[in-house]
């Protein structure tokens, strides 16, 4: 039972390292979704005499087939990475434990278990690289063809943009408070935020979110729209997000709806603190 715990928690780490270029690259984020709702906590199944003489029963086969489902799609995961396992003799491995007739030893076990995770690591690893440099590739690409539409502007920092509506008022600044709705794709058209489908705007200082947004959103004002085309290093860079994978050129579309300058700080506020701490502190 041991061996078993092990190779689950093996699968585990595999996933983890699957994922690992969706790890947030730093707390300034782009807006992202809204939580769903919290479902309601379904009512506990009641044992099916037709198939189960018992709860308990149902219970051993239930974690069977949840733990086999688990198993299968960390078994799809790993074919990902070029590493094919034998289904017949996992499922063989599993009997033989619980029969403690095990072909290999503990050794043996925690050996072949620490070589092949390992090889998910490295596997692993190779396969983010490779999508990185993909994912790099193709947005220099979509940004050099976007590049020459029409409107289309370049900043210093990379940054793609055209304005398709300048809004009145001031420009918004790093300390301003902006209310958007937007759409935020992939290169390929990959939808992985969008306002209008959740039916509310956001709100964010304009300096907590990525760098693109930050500069975009200063070429237009109150009212105006914006296709931003944002290169990777002004994003998430080699790291990525959920949704987001590594070295990803962004696309949003942007609507600001209104601008709301920082609450001036008031000078009595400031003196305060210095007047307390100067006052005598009670025992």
């Amino acid at each position: 039972m041991k061996s078993l715990f092990k190779v689950t928690l093996l699968a585990t780490t595999m996933a983890i390292a699957l994922n690992a270029t969706q790890v947030m690259a730093a707390e300034a984020t782009a807006p992202a979704a809204a939580a769903p709702a919290p479902a309601a906590a379904a009512a506990p199944a009641a044992t099916d005499k037709t198939k189960f003489k018992s709860d308990d029963e149902q219970a051993a086969y239930a974690l069977g087939a949840s733990l086999g489902r688990y198993m299968d799609n960390s078994l799809k995961e790993q074919e990902k990475l070029g590493i094919k396992l034998d289904k017949d003799q996992l499922i063989a491995g599993v009997q033989d434990a619980f029969a403690n007739k095990s072909k290999l030893s503990d050794q043996e076990i925690e050996q072949t278990l620490q070589t092949f995770e390992g090889r998910v690591k490295a596997s692993a690893q190779a396969k983010m690289e490779q999508d990185a440099k993909a994912n790099a590739e193709k947005g220099d690409k979509f940004r050099a063809d976007f590049a020459k539409e029409k409107g289309v502007k370049k900043t210093e920092s990379g940054l793609l943009y055209q304005v398709e509506k300048p809004g009145t008022g001031a420009a918004p600044k790093d300390s301003d408070t902006v209310v958007v709705n937007y759409k935020g794709t992939l290169t390929d058209g990959t939808e992985f935020d969008n306002s209008y489908t959740r039916g509310e705007p956001l709100s964010f200082r304009l300096d907590g979110v990525i760098p693109g947004w930050t500069e975009g959103l200063k070429h237009i004002k109150k009212g105006g729209k914006i296709k931003l085309v944002i290169p990777a290093e002004l994003a998430y860079g080699k790291t990525g997000v959920p949704g987001i994978p590594a070295n990803s050129t962004l696309v949003f579309d942007v609507e600001l709806l209104d601008v709301k300058a920082a609450p001036k700080a008031d000078p009595k506020a400031a003196e305060k603190p210095a007047e307390a701490e100067a006052a005598p502190k009670a025992n």
